[in-house]
Parts: C-alpha cells; structure tokens; sequence
C-alpha cells in the first residue's frame, strides 16, 4: 500500500503531537501556579497559553497550504524540508516563550513560521500565475 500525499501526513501527524505536548505544557504550568480557569494574570501561564494559541493560529493554514501544493504536484523536492521547518520553528517559538536561556527562539520561531507562510502562499499564487 502507497500513502498518499506523505508529506501532509507527516505535517498533519507532526502537527497533532505538537499540538498535544503544548497542551500539555499549558496544563502543566497551570497546576504549578494554581491557575484552573483563564491566566489568572499569571506571566508564566500567560506565555504558555500564547504559545499554544500561536500555534493553533498558523497550523491550520500551513497544513492546509502543504496539503493542496502536495496533491497538485508543485516542488514536492523541497516542500517536506519547508514542513520540517515550520515544526521545528513552532518548537522554538515555545521553547522561547518560556524565557530564559532559550529566549532567543521565540524571535527565531517567529520568524521561520512568517518565512515558510509565505513562501508557501507565494509558491501558490505563482503556480496559479503560470498555470496552462
């Protein structure tokens, strides 16, 4: 049995793991500092919260965009490294919301993320520019 279109099974499974270690991040800070409902004004479960939230506002779209360059066929070479990228861009990005000696990774993962959504949505509009 062939899969098809891997490299969005790969984003979309890479994606709901991610998805679920921030979640369980959030949790986590959240029975530390006492906080069961909202922030609480607590920093620490504020940049936990944004860093789930962050991710859960620009997943839907990469994946969407990965999934449709994928079945038609646009640089399927290089598109699973761009996907590969923007998981471990979102791994900085909350790695980095944490503070600390990684607080260098939030910039970082904010600036792959920006950078693999456009080029994706480029990589999109110029295939409908140059389309037969």
């Amino acid at each position: 049995m062939s899969l098809s279109l891997p490299i969005a099974l790969s984003i979309s499974a890479s994606a709901i793991l991610l998805n679920f270690w921030l979640m369980l991040r959030v949790g986590q800070v959240r029975k530390s500092e006492g906080v069961s409902v909202g922030d609480g004004g607590n920093e620490i479960v504020i940049r936990r919260m944004r860093a789930h939230a962050n991710f859960t506002e620009s997943a839907p779209l990469v994946i969407i965009l990965i999934v449709l360059i994928e079945f038609n066929n646009l640089a399927i070479g290089w598109l699973s490294y761009l996907a590969g990228a923007y998981i471990i861009g979102r791994l900085l990005h909350a790695f980095g919301m944490d503070g600390g000696a990684l607080k260098w990774g939030r910039v970082v993962g904010i600036i792959i993320t920006m950078l693999t959504m456009v080029i994706l949505a480029f990589l999109v509009v110029f295939s409908l520019l140059t389309a037969p």
